[in-house]
Protein backbone atom coordinates (compact mmCIF):
# COMPACT_ATOMS: atom_id res chain seq x y z
CA UNK A 1 0.00 0.00 0.00
CA UNK A 2 2.90 2.17 0.45
CA UNK A 3 4.70 1.41 -3.03
CA UNK A 4 1.09 1.94 -4.94
CA UNK A 5 -1.67 4.84 -4.76
CA UNK A 6 -4.23 3.03 -6.01
CA UNK A 7 -6.88 1.91 -3.61
CA UNK A 8 -10.35 -0.60 -4.58
CA UNK A 9 -11.75 -1.07 -6.72
CA UNK A 10 -9.11 0.29 -8.65
CA UNK A 11 -5.95 -1.65 -7.13
CA UNK A 12 -5.06 -4.30 -9.41
CA UNK A 13 -2.03 -6.27 -7.46
CA UNK A 14 -2.86 -8.33 -4.52
CA UNK A 15 0.52 -9.23 -3.59
CA UNK A 16 4.35 -7.88 -4.27
CA UNK A 17 6.13 -10.96 -5.22
CA UNK A 18 9.05 -9.47 -5.99
CA UNK A 19 11.07 -5.77 -6.65
CA UNK A 20 14.32 -4.64 -7.25
CA UNK A 21 13.63 -0.71 -7.52
CA UNK A 22 14.94 0.63 -11.41
CA UNK A 23 15.54 -2.80 -12.33
CA UNK A 24 11.85 -5.47 -12.02
CA UNK A 25 8.81 -6.24 -9.97
CA UNK A 26 6.75 -9.11 -9.55
CA UNK A 27 2.89 -9.08 -8.48
CA UNK A 28 0.33 -11.35 -8.42
CA UNK A 29 -3.51 -10.92 -9.32
CA UNK A 30 -5.98 -13.39 -7.96
CA UNK A 31 -9.06 -13.47 -10.41
CA UNK A 32 -12.10 -14.55 -8.46
CA UNK A 33 -16.21 -14.37 -9.91
CA UNK A 34 -16.68 -11.82 -7.41
CA UNK A 35 -14.32 -8.93 -9.16
CA UNK A 36 -17.19 -6.19 -9.98
CA UNK A 37 -16.31 -5.89 -13.81
CA UNK A 38 -17.34 -9.14 -13.96
CA UNK A 39 -21.09 -7.83 -13.77
CA UNK A 40 -21.24 -6.43 -16.79
CA UNK A 41 -17.53 -7.95 -18.99
CA UNK A 42 -19.63 -10.48 -19.48
CA UNK A 43 -22.25 -11.59 -16.93
CA UNK A 44 -22.61 -15.12 -19.09
CA UNK A 45 -18.82 -15.37 -20.05
CA UNK A 46 -16.86 -13.59 -17.42
CA UNK A 47 -13.45 -12.33 -18.93
CA UNK A 48 -11.56 -9.65 -17.19
CA UNK A 49 -11.20 -7.10 -19.46
CA UNK A 50 -8.04 -6.25 -21.24
CA UNK A 51 -7.53 -2.71 -20.14
CA UNK A 52 -7.39 -4.14 -16.81
CA UNK A 53 -4.52 -6.44 -17.88
CA UNK A 54 -2.78 -3.70 -19.21
CA UNK A 55 -3.99 -1.50 -15.95
CA UNK A 56 -2.26 -4.50 -13.56
CA UNK A 57 0.75 -4.91 -15.83
CA UNK A 58 1.36 -0.92 -15.67
CA UNK A 59 0.61 -0.89 -11.22
CA UNK A 60 3.28 -3.52 -11.76
CA UNK A 61 5.67 -1.35 -13.51
CA UNK A 62 4.57 1.28 -10.92
CA UNK A 63 6.62 -0.96 -8.08
CA UNK A 64 9.69 -1.24 -10.05
CA UNK A 65 9.77 2.35 -11.03
CA UNK A 66 12.65 4.48 -10.15
CA UNK A 67 11.41 7.80 -7.63
CA UNK A 68 12.06 9.50 -5.47
CA UNK A 69 9.58 10.20 -1.77
CA UNK A 70 7.29 12.59 -3.63
CA UNK A 71 6.89 11.21 -6.53
CA UNK A 72 4.44 9.31 -8.61
CA UNK A 73 5.08 7.22 -11.80
CA UNK A 74 2.06 8.09 -14.35
CA UNK A 75 0.75 6.55 -17.39
CA UNK A 76 1.52 7.69 -20.69
CA UNK A 77 1.71 5.32 -23.81
CA UNK A 78 1.35 1.73 -24.51
CA UNK A 79 2.95 -0.29 -27.60
CA UNK A 80 2.72 -3.26 -28.66
CA UNK A 81 0.40 -4.85 -26.21
CA UNK A 82 -0.74 -8.43 -27.40
CA UNK A 83 -3.69 -10.85 -25.66
CA UNK A 84 -2.62 -14.47 -25.77
CA UNK A 85 -5.74 -16.11 -24.06
CA UNK A 86 -8.41 -15.15 -21.74
CA UNK A 87 -8.04 -14.55 -18.17
CA UNK A 88 -11.10 -15.99 -15.67
CA UNK A 89 -12.32 -16.60 -12.44
CA UNK A 90 -10.33 -18.85 -10.50
CA UNK A 91 -6.63 -17.86 -12.72
CA UNK A 92 -3.51 -16.36 -10.73
CA UNK A 93 -1.79 -14.02 -12.59
CA UNK A 94 1.70 -13.49 -12.52
CA UNK A 95 2.61 -9.65 -13.49
CA UNK A 96 5.85 -9.17 -14.58
CA UNK A 97 7.35 -5.81 -15.16
CA UNK A 98 11.75 -5.13 -16.23
CA UNK A 99 12.68 -1.23 -16.83
CA UNK A 100 14.22 -0.94 -19.86
CA UNK A 101 15.26 2.31 -19.63
CA UNK A 102 14.49 6.27 -18.43
CA UNK A 103 15.48 9.34 -20.19
CA UNK A 104 14.18 12.94 -19.28
CA UNK A 105 11.81 11.61 -16.85
CA UNK A 106 10.33 9.03 -19.52
CA UNK A 107 10.86 5.27 -18.68
CA UNK A 108 9.39 2.25 -20.55
CA UNK A 109 8.93 -1.35 -18.99
CA UNK A 110 8.50 -4.31 -20.94
CA UNK A 111 5.54 -6.38 -18.98
CA UNK A 112 3.71 -9.50 -19.00
CA UNK A 113 1.23 -11.70 -17.36
CA UNK A 114 1.32 -15.05 -16.74
CA UNK A 115 -1.14 -17.72 -15.85
CA UNK A 116 1.10 -20.75 -14.89
CA UNK A 117 3.56 -20.92 -17.26
CA UNK A 118 1.37 -19.28 -20.11
CA UNK A 119 1.83 -15.70 -21.16
CA UNK A 120 -1.39 -14.56 -21.63
CA UNK A 121 -1.02 -11.05 -22.23
CA UNK A 122 2.22 -8.66 -22.90
CA UNK A 123 3.07 -5.11 -23.97
CA UNK A 124 5.28 -2.19 -23.48
CA UNK A 125 4.77 0.41 -20.96
CA UNK A 126 5.77 4.23 -21.06
CA UNK A 127 5.23 6.19 -17.83
CA UNK A 128 6.57 9.58 -16.82
CA UNK A 129 7.92 10.35 -13.24
CA UNK A 130 5.60 13.10 -11.85
CA UNK A 131 5.42 15.45 -8.49
CA UNK A 132 2.85 14.52 -6.24
CA UNK A 133 1.18 18.34 -5.23
CA UNK A 134 -2.16 18.27 -4.33
CA UNK A 135 -4.61 20.42 -6.95
CA UNK A 136 -5.38 24.11 -5.81
CA UNK A 137 -8.21 26.40 -7.34
CA UNK A 138 -8.04 29.04 -9.32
Amino acid sequence: MRRLPHRYPFLFVDRILAVEEGRFARALKSVSRGEPYFAGHFPELPLMPGVLLIEAMAQTAALAQPRSAGELGVLVGIDKARFRRPVVPGDQVVLEAEIRGMRLGVGVAACRALVGEEVVAEAEIRFAIRRLERERGT
